[in-house]
């Protein structure tokens, strides 16, 4: 069923019960020879899976997602036709069945069967111009059938390239099916592209393949030449983040790749570990060096790195870390301080962590401020390899100062040998809560109406953990 109008399509969508994320993936990129081994004879098969689902219709950037696809798909065809030892299949599905009444969560074809690169990129284009989107999204089943895709043939790499526009509608695991077919050899991990994803979908994905998010049209060219150079020429790269004893424990940080000796970002990841136990697997543009900045606290920084073309290369870094939790002793009158932190005898702040919550940082000692009334300075605080190190303080009380006026005046400690400013008053504030640390104070304060300084009041008080006071002037 093709429907002519693009109004009657887009009514049809808005009162779709199926409500999907905007996510298209479609590529373009203009693919230098130089990311194949031209010497190797290994032949790579690259089966597009491309949806054509009836939310392909929907609005996005400049036209409709299948329009948008149509264009830049042709574009990323054609700077393929020419690579050497390389074939191209294609397959879609929801393109044959209406998806009202009911659903046909068997609507997945072979439309291109594979053959090399040089014929196959236009018969591909040719057939995708000539999709309209109609159905719905059987992933799992496509996948499965692919098996049959991959005709018998010696040294080749089969590699997927999902193109979706959203997540499994008929009840299949995407995620077992592809992981099942990984262990039986037919592909590789395969690569799944979308667009304007939420995080609970790009889960989904992780669990299926390498999972790539376009957010627009402008950033497709950069999207694929990441999944074209892993797919193709195998320059990829693991950074193990070492722990004391050298081995790659520790994961969750953000780390920036920069070129070389310059400012500009190449590429941000956050490092994980994988399935598999090991550090995850990246794909950078072997043309360049690159340095690396890993967002511990402190950062930690490896300049001048090489990658090696075609490789996988595994970067070392030593980024061995441990935990500081702080915690508030007794009740809290719900005042919640904050610290700076700094490393031992330097100034610069690090960090500024609240209580409650524990933060990672690079093992070593560190100088803490608290923010509370007065100050607590902890010096030397140790940070040790995967334990947590925890630092109570007590809870402050706090302090309602009630003046009959306003007027000037200021708090102090006084244990009874040294008087010690804390803070000013606020002098167009009455009623005034400060939140003290325990202790003995002294405040001292003169009335805004009372220009002798024999007017001047004083009194004594003390503060007791997680209470309140209350202080007449």
């Amino acid at each position: 069923m093709i429907i002519n109008s693009y109004d009657l399509r887009t009514s049809i969508l808005n009162v779709s019960v199926r409500i999907k994320k905007i996510c298209i993936a479609t590529f373009i990129v203009l693919l230098n020879s130089t990311f194949l081994d031209l010497n190797s004879q290994v032949t790579n098969r690259i089966l597009f899976i491309f949806d054509d689902s009836y939310s392909m219709y929907a609005p996005w950037n400049s036209n409709i997602k299948i329009e948008v696809a149509k264009k830049v798909m042709g574009e990323f065809l054609d700077s393929l036709k020419n690579l050497p030892n390389l074939e191209l299949a294609l397959r879609c599905y929801g393109h044959t069945t209406f998806f009202k009444p009911d659903r046909n969560c068997k609507d997945s074809k072979l439309e291109v069967p594979f053959a090399e690169a040089k014929t196959n990129s236009l018969k591909i284009k040719q057939r995708i111009q000539r999709l309209e989107p109609m159905g719905t999204t059987p992933i799992a089943y496509s996948l499965g059938e692919s098996v049959n895709d991959f005709p018998p043939k010696n040294n080749c790499r089969n590699i997927v390239i999902l193109i979706t526009d959203g997540i499994e509608e008929c009840g299949g695991n995407p995620c077992q099916v592809s992981i099942e077919l990984q262990k039986k050899g037919i592909f590789l991990r395969p690569f799944v592209i979308g667009v304007g994803l939420d995080v609970k979908f790009a889960d989904v994905f992780a669990c299926m393949g390498k999972f790539y998010d376009v957010s627009n049209e402008a950033n497709f060219k950069d999207v694929l030449k990441l999944v074209i150079t892993e797919a193709i020429s195998q320059t990829t790269v693991q950074v193990d983040l070492l722990d004391l004893l050298k081995k790659p424990t520790e994961t969750d940080v953000d780390m920036t790749f920069y070129e070389a000796g310059t400012n500009k970002v190449k590429y941000n990841y956050l490092h994980t570990i994988n399935h598999r136990g090991n550090p995850d697997t990246l794909v950078l543009d072997p043309d360049l060096k690159y340095d690396l900045t890993v967002h511990t606290i402190p950062p930690q920084e490896k300049k001048n790195i090489t990658i090696m073309r075609g490789k996988h290369n595994i970067i070392p870094l030593d980024a061995p870390q441990g935990f500081l939790k702080l915690e508030l002793d007794g009740s809290s009158n719900k005042y919640y301080p904050t610290t700076i932190i700094r490393k031992s005898g330097d100034m610069k702040t690090l960090n500024v962590q609240e209580f409650g919550k524990a933060e990672k940082y690079i093992v070593g000692k560190y100088d803490l401020e608290v923010l509370t009334l007065p100050r607590i300075y902890i010096n030397d605080a140790e940070i040790k390899q995967s334990s947590t190190n925890f630092i109570k303080i007590p809870s402050s009380g706090s302090v309602l100062f009630n003046k009959q006026t306003n007027g000037y005046g200021s708090l102090y400690t006084d244990d009874g040998k040294t008087v010690t400013w804390v803070c000013n008053f606020n002098n167009t504030i009455l009623n005034e809560i400060i939140y003290l640390q325990p202790g003995k104070y002294k405040v001292v304060f003169r009335p805004d109406y009372a220009k002798e300084a024999i007017k001047t009041v004083e009194k004594n008080f003390e503060v007791k953990s997680g209470m309140p006071l209350t202080v007449k002037l």
